[in-house]
């Protein structure tokens, strides 16, 4: 008998030989766990589906067949017997994002990832923000239709995908994402002090969350640790590793509905969230979009020729500006000296690029000739204000956990920024505004989707063990009762801050 990877979620043995368990023993069942005990060290559970088509195949193909096993936290459970090897043994890792939903599918025969992609979450159409979806969920009947709507979208995926060959599932997400997953009440996660169901899922059956696949598939879901540090974050520090990491210091940053920071180490993980993720991912901005196809991702302006040149993400038309690019933007208008300090526009340069929209000045990055649906994109001074407080946010985040664990930005070895935030953004624009320290320019590196990432590893590795200890090392720092968070937060709203020894490059 031969298994595949012994770490993956799912293993699939060839049993040889069989006959002299058979022999030996008063049960087909037990001739079958006699011939795993040798390669599987935990007990291994056989489900009455598998007894139903155990007594002849074992007696097929000269005592020779297949055994796919799935993993528990504490065992193993018989997942699917063949005579012949299946084409495929499949799993789905799956990043239950608010706005889209990522899918990688990995071969479990072939121990590799075949294919991945996203599609929009469907329920961006109750709410674009999670709160409006969370009040919708009150009454029992629409929180039974946004589960519905979630479970069919993903279903939809499952099905083209060949949905009666997956055999594990790995899901993260939000802790709200979870709740309407399972179709758990969700009155007290938005009420103080935000308590969610609970914060470990386990390995659950797919029939019970109507999750089309094999009859027998598992679902692992990553645990929370807490109402805004779900099991996204979770995923994502199963990816980046940062709690086996020995020598030095290590931030990892996550910016998406809220802007999540954890410093640490293998000894400790000290974490916050704040209310920064919104404008850092373009979130609050009239011409604000996710980082997609035609989304401006970096900007530079010649104050000289009078000239503004931009990047989009696919080279497309420009539909609207994500946060790399409003990061690059407000670094950009500051050194051409066309906002001051504080955010407000000092319009006497480049006084075409200026306009009033709704009785506000702007500054116009793109005129509706240049953009795909013929609009043109712009900034307003309120929305730089707002930006400034988002990236005040971010950085006095970062200064306060130096600060708590008694270190200073030098000891950090790197600054993992995750999503495709990570992928777009500039660090030199960052570090000029005072969003990120200067040692950063050299020491941040991105790491797409870490979360989906992280539950693609599970699928590769699923040690729970492991996700266990990242949970049991994590501090929240509640940044409500802490003082000095409002001390750093209104010196960091200046650009690049008000203390200038902390920024003696910009």
């Amino acid at each position: 008998m031969c298994g595949r990877c012994l770490s993956e979620a799912v293993r699939v043995f060839k049993v040889e030989n069989i006959k002299e368990h058979l022999e030996k023993s008063n049960f087909d069942s037990q001739a079958l766990l006699k011939a795993l005990s040798k390669h599987i060290s935990e007990p291994v559970r056989i489900p009455l589906y598998v007894l139903r088509k155990l007594p002849n195949i074992l007696r097929k193909k000269e005592y020779s067949f297949f055994v796919i096993l799935g993993k528990k936290e504490n065992e193993w459970k018989v997942l699917e017997i063949f005579n012949e090897l299946p084409e495929n043994v499949l799993g789905v890792a799956i990043d239950l994002g608010s706005t889209t939903i990522a899918f990688y599918v990995y071969d479990f025969l072939k121990n590799k990832l075949i294919k991945k992609f996203s599609i929009v979450n469907p329920q961006v159409k109750i709410g674009e923000d999670i709160l409006t979806r969370l009040h919708f969920a009150r009454k029992p009947e629409n929180l039974k239709y946004i589960n519905q709507i979630t479970i069919e979208a993903i279903n939809r995926e499952l099905e083209a995908i060949d949905y009666k060959n997956i055999y594990y599932l790995s899901i993260c997400g939000n802790t709200a994402m979870y709740q309407f997953l399972t179709n758990l009440p969700v009155d007290y996660l938005f009420i103080e002090p935000y308590t969610p169901v609970t914060n470990w899922y386990g390995v659950l059956e797919a029939k019970d969350l109507n999750l089309e696949t094999h009859p027998l598939a598992k679902v692992f879901i990553f645990p929370c640790a807490g109402s805004f540090l779900g099991g996204d974050i979770i995923a994502g520090l199963y990816f980046s590793e940062i709690h086996k990491k020995e020598d030095g210091y290590y931030f990892y940053i996550d910016v998406g509905t809220n802007a999540e920071v954890i410093l640490g180490n293998k000894d400790f993980l000290l974490t916050c969230a704040g209310a920064a993720g919104p404008a850092l991912e373009g979130g609050i901005f009239d011409c604000g979009m996710q980082a997609e196809k035609g989304a401006i991702e970096t900007v530079e302006i010649d104050i000289l020729q009078k000239k503004i040149k931009y990047q989009t993400i696919g080279n497309e038309l420009p539909t609207g500006i994500c946060g790399s690019g409003v990061i690059d933007l407000v670094a950009q208008l500051f050194l051409n000296g066309l906002i001051f300090f504080d955010g407000k526009f000092s319009p006497v340069f480049f006084k075409e690029r200026f306009k009033k929209v709704n009785d506000e000045l702007a500054f116009i990055i793109a005129f509706p000739e240049e953009t795909a649906n013929k609009k043109e994109i712009y900034i307003k001074e309120s929305e730089i204000k707002s930006f400034l407080k988002s990236k005040s946010a971010m950085f006095s985040m970062l200064y306060l956990l130096c600060k708590k664990t008694g270190i200073e930005f030098e000891d950090i070895k790197n600054f993992y920024i995750a999503g495709s935030f990570g992928n777009h953004i500039k660090v030199k624009s960052a570090v000029m505004l005072g969003m990120l320290p200067e040692i950063a320019l050299e020491r941040t590196i991105g790491l797409g989707n870490s979360a989906g990432k992280g539950a693609l590893k599970f699928l590769k590795n699923a040690n729970f063990s492991e996700i266990k200890d990242i949970m049991e090392k994590i501090t929240y720092l509640e940044l409500n009762v802490e003082p000095e968070f409002m001390k750093y937060f209104s010196g960091a709203q200046l650009i690049p801050n008000v203390n200038l020894e902390m920024f003696p490059l910009s």
